[in-house]
């Protein structure tokens, strides 16, 4: 039974970290544009009704990002319902879009193991 605790509490210390580091730095690089072009992500109908250029879009989705890594890192149980809820935002935004099918089941894929951790994160009263 013990051996099953502390499973259970590597897996989420593991998911904890992944769901906290990568939004955080994919959220850096909505500025730096290192790892792709983030602008095209943007649903063009999304993307002409803004008030401001998409640039400036994806820096506010870089900030909340990167909010949302900081939460998980610091109350996974929270921070995984953010992540889960953001990432369908983002999949939801990909369809409406018409393309990146393969990105939004990505995305869906991750809202799951986000959930997964938010509900791990429950279990442990140290969270």
């Amino acid at each position: 039974m013990e051996a099953t605790i502390q499973n259970a509490e590597n897996v989420q210390r593991l998911m904890r970290y992944t769901y906290g580091i990568v939004p955080i730095v994919a959220g850096l690089d909505k500025f730096t544009n290192i790892l792709t072009d983030w602008k095209h992500y943007l649903a063009p109908p999304i993307n002409s009704a803004l008030p401001f250029s998409a640039s400036t879009f994806m820096s506010i989705v870089g900030v909340i990002e990167i909010i949302a890594g900081i939460i998980v890192l610091v109350r996974p149980r929270v921070g995984g319902y953010i992540v889960m809820a953001w990432l369908i935002a983002i999949a939801l935004t990909l369809i409406v879009g018409g393309q990146y099918y393969d990105v939004a089941v990505r995305d869906l894929v991750m809202a799951i193991g986000a959930f997964s951790l938010a509900r791990l994160s429950v279990a442990n009263v140290h969270e």
